[in-house]
């Protein structure tokens, strides 16, 4: 046998066996450096998902700070135990099934139990979803009881907002609802998809120091997400309690008197600006917001036509009528227009730059001053006023008096106002101003515009001669006054006016209704068209037309004054018939009250 068929050639097994070798090297190399990365890059991830497997992270809501009137003692917000149902989607392989099984125990529709799934579909598995609050006792015993077959459903407990006196100060106090997107786009530290936060009022202005620190609780389960034991838990730190400036007397005595007239009535302390009272009606019961709603009933609630949401005390803007022409006095006064001597004869009417002008009295008041003029709210007067003084004149005044701005309450959604002058015409409708729109602004009608709270600011600042206050219902915020260049108007031209203001009331002025023996008050009527002379002469005799809001302003005692009253009343008619008296029965309560806590020497 030749040695060539014994010795073969082994060179192509040898390049195929290093071929084969050099892949299966590769091959090892690329597990060796996928389970590096999986044992020592991904460690943190794939040991949570290895622990997301046996444990459940449940947050545990802090209860949010109790709120109190000015006295510490009533409460007006509380928290209460409540149960909520949840669904835990890594629970289950059959997530429609689930949910039609979980809408027929609590009874929902399964597409309400579909929409909240749908809304927090970005979760993570393990993520419980809310699917129906405020669980009775009996719906906790169904869950439970049905755990094994469902263990996707599970019972979560929390704190759970109520409000003693329903409606009772709702538009101060506010009411929590489900953070929206932006909620959480704008605090993604803080909240989480689900979360109640506070809207409007105390509850949304201070939030975050009501809502206390969340706890937290780690329970291990089984594979069926069973609770087995806890692993760890860190108890909800709740805020302190909070005492509002609200008198809890005034406040039920001011939406009393409201009832159920549109409008609004502001009470504060002209000394500190704390808001005793502050009624709006329509109103709402913040408790119906605890419950999450669906998208159709928040649309239903914000488009009902009553407008129940808007705070008139803040967000509603009227002409302040009448209650400007203490503010024209001022002016008139200050500036050099007029003296406390200068006289205007009403004999109840005048023509100005050709139009016919009307005082409210047909009779006319015949020869008046300032005071008188104030005390009997003659338009006739003030016209005049109007003829002599400029409205950027009258405008530099108004915003001497804090009008045309917010005046900085501490709670969301005040309106500015308008104070209308030459270059506000301008800049709005490229037009010129024409004297003639001068005289409506020196009655307070034409384009101005306040708000009740800017009027009781206002009141305010004359009862404290020319000192403003930041009106506010938080009681351990500071009262400071308003920070701005401090008006030069002289103290006795306040004296005057204010003077006018206390005949109105205690003189047989138009104020009169609102008169308290022995407490000194001074105030000023006002009843703003909403249409106008011509219009209400063309509709049908005998119908009843309320073409005026009805307003009074007032402060009592004269001397250390301790309360401001605004009162409007939306189509009341006449101030002095429907506020005026308002006003009355609010400063007669304070003056009891004040008597009661304060008794002379001897009783």
């Amino acid at each position: 046998m030749s040695d060539k068929g014994i010795y073969e050639d082994f060179s192509q097994v040898r390049r195929r066996a290093g071929i084969v070798f050099i892949v299966v090297a590769i091959l090892v190399g690329v597990a060796l450096v996928a389970y590096w990365k999986i044992q020592i890059l991904d460690f943190k991830k794939y040991d949570s998902l290895s622990v997301a497997n046996r444990t459940r992270d449940i947050i545990l809501p802090a209860p949010r700070a109790i709120l109190t009137d000015r006295s510490g003692e009533i409460i007006l917000a509380d928290n209460q135990a409540a149960f909520k149902a949840s669904f835990i989607r890594e629970n289950t392989r059959d997530e429609a099934g689930s949910i039609a099984r979980i809408a027929s125990l609590l009874g929902l529709e399964p597409s309400v139990v579909s929409a909240r799934v749908e809304k927090y579909k970005s979760w993570p598995a393990f993520r419980p979803i809310v699917v129906k609050d405020k669980l009775t006792f009996g719906e906790v015993a169904r869950i439970e009881a049905r755990k094994n077959d469902l263990p996707e459903l599970i019972v979560e407990t929390e704190p759970r907002r109520i409000y003693p006196y329903a409606s009772l100060g709702s538009h101060v106090l506010g009411y929590l609802q489900e953070a929206d997107a932006e909620d959480l786009k704008a605090h993604p530290e803080e909240l989480r998809p689900g979360d109640m936060i506070g809207k409007m009022g105390i509850e949304g202005a201070y939030n975050q120091r009501i809502a206390g620190r969340d706890g937290r609780l780690v329970e291990i389960v089984d594979s069926l997400g069973r609770k087995q034991g806890e692993l760890e838990r860190v108890e909800p730190q709740p805020s302190p309690k909070l005492a509002l400036t609200i008198d809890y007397d005034l406040q039920v005595k001011a939406e009393e008197l409201l009832g159920d007239k549109e409008g609004a009535i502001v009470v504060l302390e002209p000394a500190t600006g704390e808001i005793l009272a502050l009624a709006s009606f329509p109103t709402f019961d913040p408790n119906k917001f605890i419950n999450r709603f669906t998208p159709e009933e928040w649309q239903a609630f914000v488009q009902n036509p009553d407008n129940p949401l808007l705070n008139r005390a803040l967000q509603g803007q009227y002409s302040p009528g009448s209650l400007f022409k203490p503010v024209m006095g001022i002016a008139a006064l200050d500036s050099g227009a007029i003296s406390l001597d200068t006289t205007f004869y009403c004999g109840g009417t005048i023509e100005i730059y050709g139009a016919v002008r009307h005082c409210w009295n047909e009779a006319g008041h015949g020869a008046l001053s300032l005071r008188d003029a104030i005390r009997y709210s003659c338009n006739i007067f003030f016209y005049q006023l109007g003829r002599r003084i400029s409205v950027d004149t009258i405008a530099r005044y108004a915003g001497l008096m804090g009008l045309g701005r917010k005046t900085g309450i501490d709670i969301a959604g005040e309106k500015e106002g308008l104070v209308p002058s030459t270059q506000w015409k301008k800049a709005t409708r490229d037009e010129e101003w024409f004297p003639g729109e001068t005289i409506s602004v020196a009655i307070g009608q034409g384009p101005l515009q306040t708000t009740p709270i800017q009027i009781a600011a206002m009141t305010a600042r004359l009862a404290n001669r020319g000192k403003g206050v930041r009106p506010h219902l938080l009681r351990d915020t500071s009262g400071d006054l308003v920070d701005e260049p401090a008006p030069t108007i002289p103290a006795s031209v306040f004296e005057n006016v204010i003077e006018g203001m206390w005949r109105s009331v205690n003189e047989g002025g138009t104020g009169q209704a609102a008169r308290v023996d022995g407490f000194a008050a001074c105030g000023k009527t006002g009843s703003t068209q909403t249409i106008s002379r011509e219009t209400a002469d063309r509709i049908v005799a005998g119908a009843k037309v309320k073409k005026t809001h009805a307003w009074f302003t007032g402060f009592a005692p004269r001397i250390r004054p301790q309360i401001v009253v605004t009162v409007l009343v939306e189509y009341g008619g006449g101030g002095g018939a429907m506020a005026a008296p308002i006003a009355g029965q609010l400063f007669a309560l304070f003056k009891s009250k004040h008597d009661r806590s304060h008794p002379s020497p001897g009783n």
